[in-house]
């Protein structure tokens, strides 16, 4: 094998590597991963009393979601945007279930009374 055949794999390989880095860097592949590797995501704010109210319907029925605070990332609202595109939302927060989105607070309240949310949950409401 030639030294510049040797010498460009490595380099390649390198280069490949940096480029799938920055991809799950960027604001969009950090929001899809985190619905999609996350059985509950909430993307939240800490000051934000509606965020708080559906974290705290989550801890209640004894589940630990992944939590998102924007207002803790230098890239809060680029995610925000992001989550805007998605949904058709800016607000927090914004709850997923097993890659569903279930809405804002108010969402996830109305969810929780009528079952849906214990269904998506694969929990009995007895439970």
């Amino acid at each position: 094998m030639a030294l510049a055949t040797r010498l460009a794999f490595p380099l390649f390989l390198l280069l490949a590597a940096a480029e799938l880095a920055a991809a799950t860097r960027s604001p969009s592949a950090f929001v899809q991963n985190a619905i999609y590797s996350n059985r509950i995501t909430i993307f939240s704010k800490t000051y934000c009393p509606y965020s708080m109210r559906a974290k705290r319907i989550f801890r209640d029925l004894k589940e630990d979601p992944y939590v998102v605070e924007l207002d803790l990332r230098e890239d809060g609202r680029d995610i925000q945007s992001v989550l805007l595109d998605l949904v058709g939302r800016h607000t927090v927060p914004q709850v997923f279930v097993n890659g569903q989105h279930i809405g804002g607070s108010d969402d996830t309240v109305n969810a929780l009374s009528n079952g849906q949310l214990e269904k998506l949950l694969g929990k009995n409401q007895s439970q």
